[in-house]
């Protein structure tokens, strides 16, 4: 390992363009994949079968990627982004080739998981890459495109797949990663350089013990989180089974990373105040975001009768303010500090959380739709700083393993989230449902949902008494996802310090010479200073 930070892995603007449209590409190729399957489950499921087993198509992609982000954040520290970033997108793509390949359910499932090994790679190793091409004021802008190419995948996967699905074959979902992943492997190879570094004293060595132990808690944990309620009850034997074996396996991880000489997941990442309370905060933001993400769009054509585009656009508009809040958080930061700017975004966010449910029923599509363009403003002016910061808190040795950590919590808080505030929803929906006016209505909100999209299928006394039950529901839920800001909160005011210990590295000086050169000891060595 280098006794000192190394410099950004390029320094000139020209040097840097292509490889920010590198790392774009691989993040929109990783955000679109987690939701472009959606739309196009029909035509899967039509071609293949496997209907019982089809939410593996989401699950395992999301569980491969989730558990794999520590691994490949300790393996960049100990060889390098390129070679880690390099692999992912091969990976990835050797699994979009395979999926577009699958002869029935069970073998796409299993390629989806490949891609989601992929996946991780490109996550971690892109976010971490950012940080290492731009000195700490400069990172705002970095961070703000990949937000925004992160936010406009996200939402433009499924229209994607629906559209590909429906004027071609569900196989052009995934053929179409192919020349994408190309042109960014193509551009990392050519264009992405790493500064020499100290050889280190001793041969790196790979906690492959602890990378499994750390795969298989995660991998566990996940399937009890995303499948619980759903596959099995949630008091069940598998659920109980699966929580308990994932306590097991954690306490197992524990003692195996404690023997370990180079840990996937070191122990300073908990020791360390700033990186522990940006973990805790960010995993309260994930939870969070089930809110909006999962429930709102449900909302809107449950309760406001929009159709699936007009209700799309509601949750999107919080794509537009998040980047230009993000943009900007650095003029907020300089001025009061990483922290307090975090906490006047959450803060922010938890008061439009709660003025969800003080919407009148049944109301305009405006309503959500501006407080989702507020509530984005709102987590743009709290992630970006706490990324930014928490990464400007360690060397490039450590920055790997650090913003893993920060996408592993929130990654775990999303699954817990979806978990909670589904069993919150459903058990708001059945309470209300026993005193429907009608026997025989669904119990569950997806069913109730299905029931509502055909006017027929119960009378206009029950169809409005169901509305009305999944407009509680999904107000409880965003009562719930206030509890998480607050959480968020309570982590930063608690735990943070109040100026983080910000690494001033050579790039960071006006003055410093030029960082392609290999730094001498009195160059590499940083200032620390508090923000």
């Amino acid at each position: 390992m280098p006794a000192a930070p190394a410099a950004p892995a390029a320094t000139t603007t020209r040097g840097r363009r292509p490889v920010v449209a590198a790392l774009m590409l691989g993040m929109a190729l990783a955000a679109i994949d987690g939701t472009i399957v959606s739309t196009a489950v029909p035509q899967i499921v039509g071609d293949l079968g496997g209907f019982t087993v089809f939410s593996w198509l989401f699950s395992g992609y999301l569980l491969a990627v989730t558990v794999t982000l520590p691994l490949y954040g300790k393996l960049s520290d100990t060889f390098g982004r390129k070679p880690v970033l390099i692999a992912g997108i091969i990976l990835f793509l050797v699994g979009s080739l395979l999926c577009a390949a699958a002869w029935n359910m069970v073998a796409l499932i299993a390629f989806r998981i490949v891609q989601g090994l992929g996946g991780g790679a490109l996550q971690g190793t892109i976010q971490t890459i950012a940080a290492d091409l731009y000195p700490l004021k400069e990172r705002p802008r970095i961070q703000a495109r990949l937000s925004t190419v992160w936010a406009t995948s996200s939402v433009a996967g499924p229209v994607a797949g629906g559209l590909l699905a429906g004027y071609a074959d569900w196989r052009w979902i995934f053929l179409i990663n192919l020349p994408v992943g190309a042109v960014a492997l193509w551009l990392v190879v050519r264009h992405l350089q790493e500064p020499s570094r100290p050889r280190p004293a001793t041969r790196p060595r790979v906690d492959w013990a602890g990378a499994l132990a750390v795969f298989a808690t995660g991998a566990l944990l996940l399937t009890a989180l995303v499948q619980g309620g759903v596959a099995w009850p949630w008091f069940s034997a598998p659920s109980l089974g699966l929580f308990g074996a994932s306590a097991l396996l954690a306490a197992l991880t524990v003692v195996v990373e404690r023997r370990a000489a180079e840990p996937i997941i070191p122990g300073w990442v908990w020791r360390r105040r700033t990186i522990a309370s940006v973990n805790l905060a960010l995993g309260a933001m994930g939870l969070l975001m089930v809110a909006p993400t999962v429930f709102l769009p449900t909302y809107a054509q449950s309760v406001l009768g929009l159709g699936p585009i007009a209700a799309g656009f509601v949750l999107s508009v919080m794509t537009l303010s998040w980047p230009v809040s993000a943009a900007f958080s650095d003029r907020v930061y300089n001025r009061i500090g990483f922290r307090r700017t975090a906490m006047l975004g959450m803060g922010a966010a938890l008061l439009i959380l709660l003025a969800f449910p003080l919407l009148p029923y049944p109301g305009e599509a405006w309503h959500p739709a501006l407080l989702m363009l507020l509530l984005g403003a709102a987590l743009g002016l709290f992630q970006l700083p706490l990324i930014v910061g928490v990464q400007s808190t360690v060397g490039w040795a450590e920055r790997g393993t650090t913003t893993a950590s920060v996408l592993f919590c929130r990654q775990v808080g999303q699954s817990i989230g979806a978990a909670l505030f589904g069993a919150i929803a459903n058990g708001v929906l059945a309470a209300r449902l026993l005193d429907a006016p009608v026997d025989g209505l669904p119990g569950d909100l997806d069913a109730v949902a299905r029931t509502l999209e055909d006017p027929g299928a119960v009378s206009s006394a029950a169809a409005e008494y169901l509305r009305r039950a999944v407009d509680a529901a999904v107000d409880h839920v965003y009562v719930g996802a206030a509890g998480a800001a607050a959480l968020a909160l309570l982590a930063l005011i608690t735990l943070a310090p109040r100026r983080f210990p910000v690494i001033t590295e050579p790039s960071d000086s006006p003055t410093a010479p030029d960082p392609a050169a290999t730094p001498t000891a009195s160059e590499a060595a940083p200032a620390r200073q508090d923000r």
